[in-house]
């Protein structure tokens, strides 16, 4: 807002100030030339008074006139007189507010209103008061103020020389002479004569009627004659002797003697004499205008009005593009009009040739010492106090005695006289037109004219008091008069008046101006004078806080007759607005909008951008988009328009990176014109590429592979997945890969993981720990995958994509590498120099389209050859707008299109993730490092790919596959330490090194090639099972990862190797996914990458085959006396196998030819299966029974450490399967270590089946030697082919199925148990007290095995003896390795009165109950007889047996279980 210096009633006291004329001989105005200076140019620094004046109203009190300035010029005259302002007046204004610009990079104010936060351009305020000796002050003064805010220095100046260049006018007399400066040399000849003749040209120019301007206050018009005196060329005494002359015949009071140009120019002291003209001159133009007009020729005239009128309206036909915005009210001219500098520098020309004073080079005032200054300030002293002042008193006193004299007349009286001196109204017009308004002339004489004389006498000596007596009288007349234009100046004045009422006796009269100012706006169609009431009485308004009212005033102003009144004052109207108590900001941004539209249109193009700018401030990030891509737009029209295109590309690139709600045409026209600003920006800057907003990046989606792009399947051959950049990153899976990779490398370590240890990361993406720059290796490709994004609806056409990206070399020594520069690949695009291929090769992608809105990614490779540290910078690519028709376009839009396209660049900068670790890191916002584009380039590495032959998706549970993997060096460097580890290490062998057979060159199909090693023996019924000793560590490796036996293990480069894979399904049915990792390393120790990973998913689905259960218990049959069964009669094994396949995969029958076992203690011996068949055939839902008799293994040599176990093979057909070679042990051996490291709920574990054959130690607890007594440990393996029809060819497969039997008398099954859900149990909040430890007696009752050995029939004559007594063998087994106490009770104890009856008849005879101790796997014999009375088939295994362990202390008898019933058959002879 305009915040002058002064206060308002200062600026609206200097807008009304005496006019004082001046008229120079030719050598006056030669003297004065000497400082480059008029005579009135040489005053006006020092036309404001520094003391005080005094003047004697009419009642002859005393009225002090304080501060007052006077108005000099030179007298210029016209024969017209105009009530509105010249194109060349309009164009002088228009050039006054281009030259006065808010400073670049001035220190800004900042106004707080509400949440926003204004920057306002505040350099040095405009200072409009005159230099004079307190300037000092009154800038500090200044600089304090609490109205120090945002300043609009432009419009003060624009004000201050629109008040200066007011028309005079008929109906006032405020701009109209009241004296006239005669100025005559001293070096004339007859200097008397001249004053003559300067008077007559005086009185001539006011009274001979043929100018009409300059007009003259009264007809008397004062005349000071003034005696000008060079010192540097004149006679002094000469000077005074003429001075004395004048003083005789003026009077003292009337002439004066001005002395000047006491100083030689001297370079030294130029320096030092402050020139306060230069603020002042441009006002000449203002006064020189007439000249211009009166010397240009009509023709000329008509061209600065047609440039003028071009420059503040811009008309649609100078469209050269019509633009989408064209329908926008503040839609701006889309081609650059002749804008304001092409007619301003034409006025310039002219105004120099009609008055060159007014530019001339030079400074002023160069002859004039401080002195001098002096004396013309005391000059203007002189002539104020001593002429001036007392010419207006007296001639206020005049008209006040006119005035009075008539006041005693009436009113009809007074009518009259007004008739007899002609100062009637005009004639009436028609009643349909209103009363004549500006037609009503006053002669001079006019009573009513009088009035308004002296009132603007008074108002000019500060007497605000009578002035408003006196306009009030006139404001009435004129009124009853019509006389419009009349009142409405005397309503202005009259409250003017009463503002500037010292004391404010009375409210200012705002009505009173708004009355004026629509009067002559409406009425009289004089908008310079509403525009002078306007700005003054807005000013008012302000003083008094009343910037609503204000506000609503300027706004009233606004309209199309002049851009730039129309601009400042909606400006000044925002301002307002921003000024209130409660701010209204929106409204502010909105009026600077309009504003900036007016200024644009008047050709103020750096006012239009201020003001837009300004307004942004309010608008931005409001989510008002629409709103902001206008400003925007205009901004960056403006800023082109100027030769700011930096500021303009980055008012485009706000329009579009901004999510847009514009049209896709709009933004289409948007894109074109930003492209076109950027072509003109980059023009010239050849040497580095700037940065291009489209498209967006996804910075933190960006992801970067380091990899050779592998081979695909070929044929048969199926490639290892490994990473892609097509597969999506998984945590969870990332951190399995992690854990492989560990086991690898600790068993490449001998166990040991290294510290420095960090995961094999191929792919980097956010998700994945970038602290560290990543390793890559020479001569492999690099991938770079970054996401686009488009957000305009308009498609884009990019082309010559490529990375941007620096290289520092690996220096030899710590200093090499501080001097070593990076290489960068920038020069190359910028330059159009030849690629860098020596470092790094970069792909360039030729085009990439991208499709409205669309999200699409680029992958983008770069090839390094060198060892260093690259740093992948960001993209380089060529932007266009994408043609929407598909037709192809003629050569002439070819070049345009041509034209449209710019190249740049992008930067990829990678925020790292946010720190949360420190309390610093929580309270702040921290982010980490992130180096995923900052690969080190290590030496070349080996290089592997794996294939696979032969390699099912599905297979049945259990079944056995043979496969085959091919390994491929495809570097130039040899690998060797070839393993993998898998998830899962039962599903896959190579085969164990002792037993692996030759692999054939060239596999062919193996359709009904078994896998296993087969022999063919025919079964011969009662066959003892074949058995083999093997070692685990021939199979098994402990850690689970597995060495791949290539030959040499060393893999040269370009070599490749085939080996045989085994697979067996899964016991599980469904999907499985198997993760193998291949490790690597290379044979040249030393570098940065220690080794290398290859990973593969396989996928495969298991279905259902054979369900196999089994269970063991102890023969009851007679013990042999063979050494190695010498304790035990062996143990008998069922096992149940059902089909419990589905028939989907086409299977129609299961063989089961082969039930293999392998244990370190027992083995299978024979198979007592009473069935025939050779072999069992199963079909869909059919279950055989099996029956096995199991003996313990013979005692192994205790010399070797390492326990071996034995396999033992009984085959149901022809052919015996070699369960202890590859794959059958390999995969009973994986079976079983899987089994191990699960968690088992079992008692029983692998690591205390050994402690089995150790001798009794008589410490153990009672738990351990029940569960050892109770252990069998026996694996059952059950081989079986499976006859499948598939593509009307039948199949034959294989399979085999594992049942670990650990218990006694517990079932064991092949198929893995569901989960079953936990049921709901109840809370218990009380603890109860835990129950006693009590062994089941199930384990108890194992101790002792019981066998009875009698006649199966026996003949007694009972009619010779009644009493039959038969002995009885019993055979007590100790089956524990611990002592054991036994109690024997032959006495018949039953709850069942069946048994009551069936026992009746047969007893036990001799010694009911036996004591005995059995030692260690002791066999006892007791003879025992049993009394028949009469013949009948009896149960003699009624005998019951308590057993204890003698180191017991409680007495914990437990009965044993008895076996089968035993019946004897008693005839009777």
């Amino acid at each position: 807002m305009a915040q002058c210096v002064q206060s308002v009633q200062e600026f609206v006291q200097d807008s009304f100030v005496p006019m004082v004329a001046v008229l120079c001989s030719e050598e006056a105005e030669r003297v004065t030339r000497k400082n480059n200076l008029s005579f009135a140019e040489l005053l006006r620094p020092f036309c404001r008074l520094t003391s005080e004046g005094h003047i004697r109203d009419p009642n002859n009190q005393v009225q002090v006139v304080k501060n007052l300035r006077i108005c000099v010029n030179n007298v210029v005259t016209n024969l017209n007189s105009p009530s509105t302002f010249s194109p060349a007046q309009r164009r002088v204004l228009n050039e006054v507010v281009l030259s006065c610009q808010p400073q670049e990079g001035a220190a800004t104010n900042v106004i707080t209103a509400g949440d926003y936060d204004l920057n306002f351009s505040d350099h040095s305020l405009k200072a409009s008061l005159p230099w004079y000796s307190a300037w000092r002050e009154t800038l500090s003064e200044v600089s304090t103020s609490q109205h120090y805010t945002a300043t609009t220095p432009w419009f003060e100046a624009y004000r201050e020389n629109f008040l200066q260049s007011m028309p005079a006018s008929e109906h006032e007399f405020l701009n109209h002479y009241l004296a006239c400066l005669l100025v005559v040399s001293s070096t004339e000849a007859v200097p008397v004569e001249q004053f003559l003749k300067l008077s007559q040209e005086q009185h001539r120019v006011q009274h001979s009627g043929d100018y009409t301007n300059p007009k003259w206050f009264i007809p008397n018009t004062l005349k000071y004659y003034v005696l000008l005196h060079d010192m540097s060329e004149g006679d002094e005494q000469r000077a005074d002797s003429v001075y004395e002359d004048m003083k005789q015949r003026y009077g003292h009071q009337g002439c004066y003697l001005l002395k000047m140009n006491s100083r030689t120019i001297s370079a030294e002291e130029d320096d030092q004499i402050p020139d306060p003209w230069t603020q002042y001159l441009h006002r000449n133009n203002l006064q020189n205008q007439d000249v211009l007009e009166d010397g240009a020729s009509a023709v000329n005239s008509a061209a600065v009005e047609n440039n003028m009128n071009a420059a503040e309206v811009d008309s649609p036909e100078k469209d050269g593009a019509p633009s989408s915005l064209e329908s926008h009210p503040l839609q701006l001219d889309t081609a650059s009009s002749p804008g304001s500098l092409p007619p301003l520098t034409a006025a310039n020309t002219e105004l120099k040739k009609a008055a060159p004073e007014a530019g001339a080079a030079g400074s002023h005032g160069t002859c004039l010492t401080l002195n001098d200054h002096g004396h013309i300030r005391q000059f203007i002293q002189e002539f104020t106090f001593r002429g001036l002042l007392p010419h207006i008193e007296k001639n206020i006193r005049q008209l006040n005695d006119q005035l009075v004299s008539r006041k005693g007349l009436s009113r009809s009286l007074f009518t009259a006289t007004k008739k007899w001196f002609g100062g009637g109204k005009a004639p009436e017009k028609s009643i349909s037109e209103p009363k004549s308004t500006c037609g009503l002339l006053y002669p001079p004489e006019a009573p009513e004219l009088q009035i308004r004389k002296m009132a603007d006498l008074c108002f000019l000596v500060q007497h605000y008091e009578l002035a408003y007596s006196c306009y009030h009288t006139a404001k009435k007349d004129f009124l009853s008069d019509q006389a419009m234009l009349y009142a409405a100046g005397a309503l202005e004045m009259a409250a003017v008046s009463a503002f500037l009422q010292a004391g404010a006796p009375r409210p200012y009269p705002a009505h009173y101006m708004d009355t004026a100012i629509q009067t002559y706006r409406d009425v009289c169609k004089n908008m310079v004078l509403a525009e002078r009431c306007a700005l003054l009485s807005a000013e008012i308004l302000k003083s008094q806080v009343k910037y609503s009212e204000a506000a609503t005033l300027l706004i009233k102003m606004t309209s199309e007759d002049s851009d730039l009144r129309s601009a400042l004052l909606l400006e000044q109207a925002a301002h307002c607005f921003i000024n209130m108590r409660n701010p209204m900001v929106r409204k502010f941004a909105f009026h600077m909008i309009l504003a900036g539209h007016r200024f644009s249109k008047a050709g103020q193009r750096r006012h239009a951008l201020r003001c837009y700018c300004q307004a942004m401030q309010v608008y931005k990030e409001r989510g008002w988009s629409l709103a902001e891509d206008h400003i925007n737009f205009t901004i960056g029209r403006q800023s082109f328009t100027l030769s700011q295109p930096e500021n303009a590309v980055t008012a485009f690139r706000q329009i579009l990176t901004n999510d847009s709600r514009q049209t896709a045409t709009q933004q289409g026209a948007f894109l074109r014109e930003y492209l076109y600003v950027y072509k003109s920006v980059i023009v010239g800057k050849e040497d580095s590429l700037p940065q291009l907003p489209l498209p967006c990046i996804h910075s933190s989606a960006t992801r970067v592979y380091f990899g050779h792009e592998r081979r695909l399947a070929e044929g048969e051959k199926q490639a290892a997945t490994d990473v892609s950049l097509d597969q999506e990153y998984d945590q969870d899976q990332a951190s399995m890969w992690g854990h492989l990779e560990e086991q690898l490398v600790a068993s490449a370590n001998r166990g040991v993981v290294p510290g420095s240890f960090q995961p094999s990361q191929c792919c980097l993406n956010s998700q994945t720990d970038n602290l560290r720059c990543p390793l890559a290796v020479a001569e492999e490709p690099i991938v770079v995958e970054v996401t686009f994004r488009n957000p305009l609806k308009v498609p884009l056409a990019l082309s010559n994509l490529s990375l941007l990206w620096s290289f520092t070399a690996d220096g030899t020594s710590p200093s090499e590498e501080k001097t070593e520069e990076a290489i960068t690949n920038e020069e190359t695009f910028t330059q159009g120099m030849k690629q860098k291929d020596d470092i790094a090769t970069t792909e360039i992608i030729l085009e990439f389209h991208m499709g409205p809105e669309e999200t699409k990614v680029a992958r983008l490779r770069l090839l390094p050859h060198r060892t260093g540290q690259l740093n992948i910078v960001g993209l380089v690519y060529n932007l266009a707008a994408a043609s929407s028709g598909e037709t192809a376009p003629s050569t002439e839009g070819q070049q345009t299109l041509d034209l449209m396209v710019v190249r740049g660049r992008q930067d990829l900068k990678i925020q790292g993730p946010r720190l949360n670790q420190t309390k610093e890191d929580k309270m702040l916002i921290r982010h980490g490092l992130d180096r995923r584009l900052d690969p080190i380039i290590t030496p070349p590495m080996p290089l592997m790919e794996v294939f696979f032959l032969q390699f099912p998706t599905a297979l049945l549970s259990g079944e056995i596959r043979k496969a085959y993997v091919e390994f491929c060096n495809v570097s130039g460097v040899a690998l060797t330490g070839l393993r993998v580890a898998s998830t899962h290490p039962d599903f896959f062998t190579f085969g164990s090194q002792t037993t692996t057979p030759l692999t054939p060159v060239s596999p062919t199909s193996a359709e009904n090639c078994s896998a296993y090693k087969t022999l063919a023996t025919p079964r011969q019924p009662g066959s003892v099972a074949t058995e083999v000793l093997v070692s685990a560590g021939d199979f098994s490796q402990p850690s689970g990862v597995m060495d791949i036996p290539i030959e040499g293990s060393t893999l040269q480069p370009g070599e490749s190797t085939q080996l045989p894979l085994w697979l067996r399904g899964p016991d599980q049915e469904g999907v499985h996914e198997i993760n193998f990792l291949f490790y690597y390393e290379s044979t040249e120790k030393g570098n940065k990458i220690s080794h290398r990973v290859l990973r593969h998913t396989v996928f495969i689905c298991a279905s259902r085959s054979l369900s196999v259960q089994a269970s063991a218990c102890r023969s009851s049959g007679p013990p042999h006396h063979s050494v190695e069964d010498r304790g035990s009669g062996g143990t008998l094994v069922f096992i149940d196998v059902e089909n419990i396949n589905t028939s989907e995969a086409g299977v129609r029958e299961f063989h089961i030819i082969q039930v293999s076992s392998s244990s370190q203690h027992w083995r299978l011996h024979k198979c007592i299966n009473p069935a025939k068949d050779k072999d069992c055939k199963l079909t869909s839902r059919e279950r055989a029974k099996l029956c096995f008799r199991a003996t313990p293994c013979k005692p192994q040599a205790t010399s070797g450490t390492v326990q071996k176990y034995t396999f033992a093979d009984l085959n149901l057909g022809n052919e015996r399967i070699i369960s202890s070679s590859t794959p059958c042990g390999d995969f009973f051996f994986r079976g079983c270590r899987s089994a191990e490291v699960q968690p088992v709920e079992a008692p029983t574990s692998r690591t205390t089946a050994s402690s089995r054959s150790q001798v009794c130690v008589p410490t153990e607890d009672i738990g351990n030697i029940v569960k050892k007594c109770n252990e069998l440990d026996l694996n059952i393996i059950v081989i079986w082919k499976a006859y499948v029809v598939e593509d009307n060819k039948q199949l034959i497969l294989e399979g085999q199925l594992h049942v670990a039997l650990q218990t006694i008398g517990k079932e064991a099954t092949s198929l893995t148990p569901k989960e079953e859900t936990q049921e709901m149990v109840l809370l218990k909040f009380k603890p109860e007290a835990p129950p006693p430890v009590i062994l089941p007696a199930a384990e108890l009752s194992q101790l002792i095995k019981t066998n009875l050995h009698y006649p199966e029939t026996y003949t007694h004559p009972f009619v010779q003896d009644s009493l039959c007594v038969v002995p009885v063998t019993l055979t007590l087994s100790n089956c524990s390795l611990a002592r054991v106490q036994v109690i024997i009770d032959l006495r018949h104890k039953s709850s069942s009165p069946e048994s009551v009856e069936i026992h009746s008849s047969f007893t036990w005879v001799g010694q009911t109950q036996h004591h005995l101790q059995l030692q260690p796997q002791e066999v006892l014999c007791l003879t025992l007889q049993a009394c028949f009375l009469q013949p009948g088939v009896y149960n003699l295994n009624t005998p019951r047996v308590f057993a204890k362990l003698t180191d017991q202390g409680a007495m914990c008898e437990t009965s044993q279980q008895t076996a089968s019933p035993a019946l004897i058959i008693i005839n009777s002879a």
